[in-house]
């Protein structure tokens, strides 16, 4: 196996590093304090091609794989993990959705704008009540002649007030049937459609997350994506791809945060010599530096399988798992090593520790990758 960049991987990365150090970094703190969710700036990302990773050429989209997918959100998380995650859920989840379900004339009519970040797209399947008890959702849609009428809401989404598109999981049958729950496209303007407050967040904050809801909203049966009562057996397979998607953005924030906490080692004296050559301090860069290879290799396998259409459900787990509980405890780790400083908002590791926490919480908690683990070896 080649372990290292090929040439595309190579040039994606440079081309989004020095992107991130003339748009993003600047402006870091500002959009976080304020929760700002910068538009402009995924407007630029989709002229760039970044928006529309994984969409062929044909649509509108850079044609890439899965490898090259991990190495855009990886190079943006390292610099803001708020705008990797919502990089992340335009491409993975919405986009990744109609392109994956819908037919050859909703490709067309969604996907090009969708690649391109005319439009900002986003994902609905989470509930207030429900979590990842996606199979007792409350909202439901209700056939009326060409249309369905839907009520209900979603949370904890994002980009679900500057979003253009959203896909929607809606209960078509009864509560607890995985074949009850289908799929449609939404558009901003749509009677009955509207967002909801927004979240004060802990950490993500220019990541916009808010409640979609549906007031009698009519959807013609033509924004249907696949048959009816699909709808969550088409979420699943989304989620396949979207705990990629989490891993390369918990790589990212280890990356990040390792990155900041070595270079402040070898900079930062204590009894006439670097930090770095402590034991203490350098045993715990050995161990982050492992853990973070490890979650790198477990990622771009998940990626070959995925790309290579080969069964990923288990081996995504594990990546987002494993990739998401070592971005916790190596920003943690990089705070302790600038001790009071990495304290302070002065240092960028503080908002990588803050960030860190929604990856194992975000596309499935830790508990539930274990539960999708463990069901998966026990019938190998």
């Amino acid at each position: 196996m080649d372990f290292g960049y090929n040439e595309t991987q190579s040039m994606i990365a440079q081309s989004i590093r020095d992107f991130a150090e003339q748009h993003i970094r600047p402006n870091i703190m500002e959009w976080d304090e304020a929760q700002t969710f910068p538009v402009p700036l995924f407007k630029q990302l989709g002229e760039m091609g970044f928006m529309g990773v994984l969409v062929p050429e044909e649509l509108g989209g850079s044609g890439l794989g899965y490898h090259e997918y991990i190495t855009v959100i990886e190079e943006i998380s390292k610099v803001d993990p708020s705008i990797g995650l919502s990089v992340a859920a335009h491409n993975s989840l919405c986009t990744n959705h109609i392109l994956t379900f819908g037919n050859d004339e909703q490709k067309k009519k969604w996907i090009p704008k969708l690649a391109t970040a005319e439009h900002i797209g986003a994902w609905g399947l989470t509930e207030h009540n429900t979590g990842s008890d996606a199979g007792g959702m409350n909202t439901t849609a209700i056939k009326d002649g060409d249309h369905w009428i839907l009520n209900g809401a979603k949370n904890f989404i994002t980009h679900a007030i500057s979003g253009d598109i959203a896909v929607v999981i809606a209960r078509t049958g009864e509560k607890g049937d995985s074949k009850g729950m289908t799929a449609f496209v939404l558009e901003k303007g749509m009677s009955g459609f509207s967002s909801g407050k927004k979240e004060n967040k802990l950490g993500m904050r220019a990541s916009e997350t808010a409640e979609l809801i549906f007031s009698d909203c009519r959807v013609p049966d033509a924004n249907r994506l696949g048959e009816v009562g699909q709808g969550f057996i088409q979420a699943m397979k989304i989620l396949d791809g979207g705990r990629i998607s989490i891993g390369a953005l918990a790589l990212g924030i280890s990356k990040g945060a390792y990155e900041a906490a070595l270079k402040y080692s070898k900079e930062r004296q204590q009894f006439g010599k670097p930090i770095s050559e402590f034991q203490g301090i350098a045993f715990k860069l050995a161990d982050m530096a492992t853990e973070i290879e490890a979650s790198e290799l477990l990622l771009h396998k998940s990626a070959y399988l995925k790309q290579t259409h080969q069964p990923v459900t288990k081996l995504g787990a594990m990546a987002k798992m494993y990739a998401s509980e070592v971005c916790v405890k190596v920003s943690s780790e990089a705070i302790q090593i600038h001790g009071g400083y990495g304290y302070t908002k002065d240092f960028p590791v503080e908002k990588f520790f803050r960030d860190s926490k929604l990856c194992t919480i975000g596309e499935g908690t830790t508990e539930i990758q274990k539960l999708v683990i463990s069901r998966n070896v026990l019938k190998d």
